[in-house]
C-alpha cells in the first residue's frame, strides 16, 4: 500500500506531527520509551472516573504507586506473569498500572471464562500470581491444585485500592520498548488459543497511532464501555487514554449509560457493531443531541453498511470504522477528516504497511506488530513470511488505497476456479 517517497500511513499525520515521515525512523519514534512512564505523567486535570471513583492524573499515578507496593509484597517482580482474571473496575485499572509500573508481564482473561478456558489460560501463561474479583474466586479455589505455575492468588479489589498518602510510584527505569508486557490469547477462527506476547514498543505504538491518527488530546473525554482484557478496549481504549493525557470514563455497557456519559461531556465513544446497534435502538425511541461528541469509532467486526448508514443519520456523524488484531492492535483506520467509506476500514496506521499475499491474505509490518506467540515456535514461524505478519484474513485495496476485510482464508470458497468470499 505504500508506493513512492510518501508511506500510504502518511494520511494520518497532523500538520506539524512529530512522528518522522520516514516509515522506519516512524516505527523507533513510536517505540520508544515504557509504559511505565509513559502512561503515568501526572497532572491535575481528570485521568479517571469509574463509578464513585474520581481521580486526576496525579492521583491516579500516586494510587498506582500504592498497588506497586501491595504487588511487591504479593511477591511481583519484573517480568512475573500475573493473570487478570476480573470484570472491568477502576481497581482493574489501578491494578494494571501498577503491574506496569514494575514491569510485569500482563495474562489477560475474559471474565466470562468456564473452568476449563481459565485453566488452559492459566496452564499455558504460567501465571505465578492472578488477580482475581470476588465472582471468579471460587472457581480459581477450585483450579488452584492442579495450577503447578501459580504461587498465588489476590483480590483485585484490595490490590487496587485507592487511600490517600501514597507512595511515588516506582520509576520503570529498567524497563525497554522490547520489554515484554501483556499475553493476550488468540485462536483466530478455529484451534487452540494461542498466547500473543506484545511488548512495551508494541503498546506505545498501537496507542500513539491512533492518539495521532484520531486527533486525540487531553480535552477528550472517552467513554469506555468496551472490556479490559481485550486489546481494542485496554491496548487501544485505555492506553490511548493515558498516552493522549485525556479521561476515560468507566461504564458497563447499556445504551442508557453511555448516552448519560455522553451527554455529560463525553467527546468519544468506542464500540463494536452489536453495541452501535443497540445505541441506535434506544435513540430512536429516546432522541439526544449528541453533536458535541467528537468521534464514534466501530470495530472488532465488520460494520454492515445498513448499519453505518443508520448511525450516520442517528448519531449525527459517520462511524470511523478501523481494523485491528490481537497480535498488533488497531493497524488500519479509515481517516479521521474523511471520507469515512462503509465496507472499508482505510489506511494503515503510522508506521505500518500493509500488503496482499496468496489468496488475498492481509499481511503487515510495523512496530506494533508482535515478535511471535509465548511458547509456540511452530505458530509464530507460520505466522510470519519474509518479515510479513500473515493475518489469515482476506483483503482488497481499492484504486484508493483503502483496505476491505472480505472474509478469511479458512472460509475460502473455490468455484469455478474463482475465489469466492462470504462478504
Amino acid at each position: 500500500m505504500a508506493t513512492g517517497v510518501r508511506p500510504a500511513w502518511a494520511i494520518h499525520r497532523q500538520q506539524g506531527s512529530q512522528i518522522p515521515p520516514d516509515t522506519e525512523a516512524a516505527r523507533r519514534y513510536l517505540r520508544r520509551g515504557n509504559l511505565a512512564e509513559s502512561l503515568l505523567r501526572g497532572g491535575p486535570g481528570p485521568a479517571l472516573v469509574a463509578g464513585d471513583l474520581a481521580l486526576s492524573h496525579g492521583e491516579l499515578r500516586a494510587a498506582a504507586g500504592q498497588a506497586v507496593s501491595r504487588l511487591q509484597q504479593a511477591g511481583v517482580t519484573q517480568g512475573t506473569h500475573v493473570a487478570m482474571f476480573a470484570e472491568n473496575s477502576g481497581a482493574w485499572i489501578i491494578s494494571y498500572l501498577g503491574l506496569q509500573l514494575l514491569g510485569a508481564t500482563v495474562v489477560g482473561m475474559n471474565p466470562a471464562f468456564k473452568a476449563a478456558e481459565a485453566e488452559q489460560i492459566l496452564t499455558d501463561s504460567e501465571a505465578a500470581i492472578v488477580l482475581v474479583d470476588a465472582g471468579r474466586q471460587a472457581l480459581i479455589d477450585t483450579l488452584r491444585p492442579r495450577l503447578r505455575a501459580l504461587r498465588i492468588s489476590a483480590r483485585i479489589e484490595e490490590i487496587g485500592s485507592v487511600v490517600p498518602g501514597a507512595p511515588s510510584p516506582a520509576s520503570g527505569s529498567a524497563l525497554n520498548p522490547e520489554s515484554p508486557a501483556l499475553l493476550l490469547y488468540t485462536s483466530g477462527t478455529t484451534g487452540r488459543p494461542k498466547g500473543a506476547l506484545l511488548d512495551h514498543g508494541n503498546l506505545l505504538a498501537q496507542a500513539r497511532g491512533v492518539v495521532e491518527a484520531w486527533r486525540w488530546t487531553a480535552a477528550d473525554r472517552l467513554v469506555l464501555a468496551l472490556p479490559l482484557f481485550h486489546v481494542h478496549g485496554l491496548a487501544i481504549a485505555l492506553n490511548g487514554s493515558r498516552i493522549a493525557g485525556g479521561c476515560a470514563v468507566l461504564v458497563p455497557f447499556s445504551p442508557e449509560n453511555v448516552i448519560r456519559e455522553l451527554q455529560a461531556g463525553g467527546t468519544m465513544f468506542f464500540g463494536v457493531p452489536a453495541m452501535y446497534q443497540r445505541l441506535c435502538d434506544y435513540l430512536d425511541r429516546n432522541p439526544a443531541d449528541l453533536r458535541h461528541v467528537r468521534l464514534f469509532v466501530a470495530g472488532s467486526a465488520p460494520l454492515p453498511a445498513t448499519l453505518f448508514e443508520r448511525c450516520e443519520r442517528i448519531l449525527g456523524q459517520p462511524v470511523l470504522e478501523r481494523y485491528g488484531i490481537t497480535e498488533g492492535g488497531i493497524v488500519v483506520s479509515n481517516p479521521f477528516d474523511g471520507p469515512r467509506q462503509p465496507g472499508r476500514v482505510g489506511f494503515p496506521l503510522p508506521g505500518v504497511e500493509v500488503r496482499l499475499g496468496d489468496q488475498d491474505e492481509v499481511q503487515l509490518k510495523g512496530g506494533q506488530v508482535f515478535k511471535g506467540y509465548w511458547h509456540n515456535a511452530a505458530a509464530s514461524a507460520d505466522a510470519f513470511t519474509d518479515g510479513w505478519f500473515r493475518t489469515g484474513d482476506v483483503g482488497e485495496i481499492a484504486e484508493d488505497g483503502t483496505l476491505a476485510i472480505r472474509g478469511r482464508i479458512k472460509e475460502l470458497i473455490i468455484s469455478g476456479g474463482y475465489n469466492v468470499y462470504p462478504r
